[in-house]
């Protein structure tokens, strides 16, 4: 009964953080919200220029812009399995009786004669690093005003969030 209460709980507890977490698609929404209209200087002042440039024939400019790079290094990951040991014997017993009342009862045991259960460790996953970051195409018109802005490249985010974007534009659910 212990068992299951605390599986429910983590399970609970694992639905929480998941709900919590912020996509891309609710980043995207949540920065056009911001930045749509704002000048394009303003953005770049505060999460540093852009990587490239591409200009419009309208006079507007699409902007590449790159930010919040880091590494995330995921140690490897092992399993314990048992070995199985040609010298432990099982023996399995099985004893049928009649009962006073007419019915049978049938009882089985198992006993196993030879060393304790030995096991061994195995890699499941070998250590690895992921780059994270967040690239964003801007575009404006010939005001420079944004006018369209979305993630083209959204990353895992350091911890449990779907979305490098959301962490680094300070994006909350």
């Amino acid at each position: 009964m212990e068992m299951r209460l605390s599986w429910a709980a983590a399970l609970s507890v694992l639905a929480m953080v998941i709900v919590g977490c912020t996509t891309t698609e609710e980043a995207n929404k949540a920065i056009q919200s911001r930045w749509i209209g704002q000048p394009v200087d303003s953005f770049f002042t505060y999460y540093g220029p852009p990587v490239s440039t591409f200009p419009l024939n309208d006079g507007g400019t699409i902007y590449t812009w790159v930010g919040g790079q880091t590494t995330r290094h995921i140690p490897a990951q092992y399993q314990t399995v048992p070995v199985n040991d040609p010298n432990k014997i099982t023996r399995t017993t099985t004893e049928t009786r009649k009962n006073a009342d007419g019915s049978t009862s049938t009882t089985t045991r198992s006993s196993t004669i030879g060393v304790p259960e030995q096991t061994v460790t195995r890699m499941v996953s070998p250590a690895r690093s992921e780059e994270l970051f967040c690239e964003l195409q801007i575009t404006t018109g010939p005001d420079k005003l944004i006018r369209m802005l979305r993630a083209t490249n959204d990353t895992d985010g350091e911890g449990l969030s779907f979305s490098r974007c959301a962490e680094v534009m300070g994006v909350k659910k």
